[in-house]
């Protein structure tokens, strides 16, 4: 941790015992140190550096099902409900919602659901905000924001299975749910024993259950002709195929597999994700594959294999040897974090606007 100032060009954000508080983006940062800076006390910033995560892990406290409306997303949802935010911080709850984002007042309480299950937009004590991840993803001339990246699909992808809180279900399908084939209804018994066994509070079993469905509209392609063509197109998740129906037998498969398309740089940012959130110098490599109880299992959420798994991290050291190192410590392969100051975003800016 370091005490740090930054220029007024900061964002100011609220005074606290007469010292000007400020939050930053991280892009003009100085270390204060008081003998060899001389500045006016009311030009002074202090605050605590750490680096945060994103991750919402399993909180039995904090779930949310059904909040979705029973849409699912949508390829232009998480763009036009960004864009519209940026231009108007109240749109969500304006009467020209329905117009600016030409959907119904149910479809923009979905869109509003699924920018924050995202976390494209977060909750703050101020109300809903950007965050960073959303401002480069999705604003004007930000790195892709029109989905053209199945990169991008990947990332979002990533957001939903480790957003506990606000996507429970999503959590649990690609985080604690090892089943390689089964049926829906096996799988929303599953997450209604889950729920009463983990979770706190009073939960509808029938929206829990009904997750599920939404999970295999959003993740498994479909050539049953009841699914609407619209809905067809507009499933963008579809396409990273990992769910997939067996015909006529009503069965799902949702396998391990070495994801080609996914890209090291996804994985730096993901693994970078979960140091920062366990705040821990290591990590069990089986640990990124299966995640602690409750947790978040890197492996599992991309549907990776084992040895697939491993494939990634190694060519992820020789990415960021400064950064990452595999060692077997008492016969256990670890990831080890060697340098902690690295922010997420930096590996995926390395992907969308490569300069190495």
């Amino acid at each position: 941790m370091k005490t740090l100032f930054a220029s007024k060009d900061a964002k100011y954000s609220k005074s606290r015992e007469n010292q000007k508080v400020w939050v930053l983006k991280w892009t003009e940062v100085v270390c204060l140190i008081k003998s060899e800076i001389n500045l006016p006390r009311s030009l002074l910033l202090i605050i605590i550096l750490y680096m945060d995560s994103l991750l919402k892990p399993l909180n039995p406290k904090k779930a949310s099902f059904g909040r979705h409306e029973t849409f699912a997303l949508r390829y232009s949802w998480l763009t036009k409900g960004f864009q519209a935010f940026e231009k108007n911080k109240s749109i969500f709850s304006s009467d020209e919602a329905t117009i600016e984002l030409g959907v119904g007042k149910n479809m923009v309480n979905a869109i509003k659901y699924w920018l924050r299950a995202s976390s494209m937009l977060l909750d703050s004590d101020e109300g809903l905000v950007v965050s960073e991840l959303g401002e480069r993803i999705f604003s004007e001339g930000g790195w892709d924001s029109y989905l053209e990246d199945e990169t991008t699909l990947w990332l979002i992808h990533w957001q939903l299975a480790t957003n506990a809180e606000l996507a429970t279900a999503w959590y649990w399908f690609f985080n604690c749910y090892h089943k390689a084939e089964f049926t829906s209804e096996d799988a929303a018994e599953s997450l209604a024993g889950f729920v009463r066994n983990n979770l706190t509070g009073k939960h509808s079993e029938r929206t829990v259950k009904n997750e599920v469905s939404m999970i295999l509209r959003m993740y498994c392609p479909s050539n049953n002709n009841s699914k609407s063509i619209e809905e067809s197109l507009d499933s963008p998740l579809t396409s990273l195929r990992l769910v997939a129906a067996v015909e006529d037998l009503h069965i799902y498969r949702s396998y391990g597999n070495l994801q080609s398309s996914l890209p090291i740089e996804l994985i730096g940012y993901a693994a970078n994700e979960i140091f920062n959130q366990r705040q821990i110098e290591y990590l069990p490599i089986a640990d990124l594959m299966y995640g602690q109880k409750n947790g978040i299992a890197l492996g599992s959420v991309f549907r990776l294999t084992e040895s697939a798994l491993l494939a990634k991290l190694e060519n992820l050291v020789k990415a960021y040897p400064n950064i990452f190192q595999i060692n077997e410590t008492a016969g256990v392969n670890q990831l080890y974090r060697q340098e902690n100051t690295t922010e997420s975003l930096t590996f995926l800016s390395h992907y969308y606007q490569p300069t190495r």
